[in-house]
């Protein structure tokens, strides 16, 4: 457990270079790594290989802003200066208030598919445990800050023990998060509902579906969706979400006609 809530704001953080570890507690983290290419075809190729390196600049200037108010944070409660002290505190909390976007889900954001949840690892299961303890709690403000400790202390989980049995359920609540009213960010929890059933096979949630909702009602990418909500009719054992696939898989193809 973290000791204040500070230190739980400035817990973890996104990691970049992933690869399947070899043993739980080898962090995902290969620093200077190069960001993993789009896929030939995708129609954000073109946009998304011009912005690699500026996303990664933008990505290390938001945590060296974020540091430089750490320390002083941190000289200003050693040297006693409450007002400093203070105007520290709101900045930082101004930080974690604003709303960052992924620029680039493939730089220093959504891990690889390859990640296979496995091993039972004690710090894991406390790091998510904590996470859940603020995701969705409070109102306001509140509100948002426990959704960002919530989404720093998951992602730690992925970063510190990618082969964690935890990480499925990870993924599944980042996706949340990201699809909440804290972030509305729809891209980014698509690929995190996605690689939820991706990590651990056969997984009893309606992660297909969501993902294939947010490609469907907030991505309008609808033949990424008709393939979800396919696999929805294929894999998903729940007869309520097998009828809703059908009837949209329908309405896409024009079947229902």
């Amino acid at each position: 457990m973290r000791a204040t809530l500070l230190g739980l704001i400035g817990a973890g953080a996104a990691a970049a270079g992933w690869a399947a570890a070899d043993q739980p507690s080898k962090p995902l983290t290969e620093p200077g790594k190069a960001a993993v290419p789009l896929p030939p075809g995708d129609p954000s190729s073109a946009a998304a290989a011009g912005d690699v390196q500026l996303v990664e600049r933008h990505i290390a200037a938001r945590k060296e802003y974020e540091n430089s108010l750490k320390s002083l944070h941190e000289h200003y409660t050693k040297v006693g200066d409450k007002q400093r002290l203070m105007w520290a505190e709101r900045e930082l909390m101004s930080y974690h208030l604003m709303w960052k976007p992924s620029y680039n889900l493939e730089v220093k954001d959504v891990p690889p598919a390859t990640l296979e949840a496995r091993v039972n690892v004690r710090e894991a299961n406390e790091l998510y445990k904590t996470a859940m303890e603020y995701k969705g709690r409070g109102i306001g403000d509140e509100y948002v800050l426990n959704m960002r400790r919530a989404e720093l202390l998951l992602r730690e989980v992925i970063d510190k023990y990618p082969n964690s049995d935890k990480i499925g359920d990870v993924a599944y609540q980042l996706g949340d998060i990201y699809e909440s009213r804290a972030y509305k960010q729809y891209d980014r929890a698509a690929k995190y509902f996605e690689r939820s059933f991706q990590w651990v096979r056969g997984a009893r949630t309606d992660a297909r579906l969501r993902a294939a909702l947010l490609y469907d009602r907030q991505l309008n990418e609808r033949t990424k969706a008709v393939d979800l909500y396919r696999a929805v009719v294929e894999h998903d054992t729940n007869p309520d979400h097998i009828k809703q696939a059908e009837k949209r898989i329908g309405e896409l193809t024009g079947r229902n006609k």
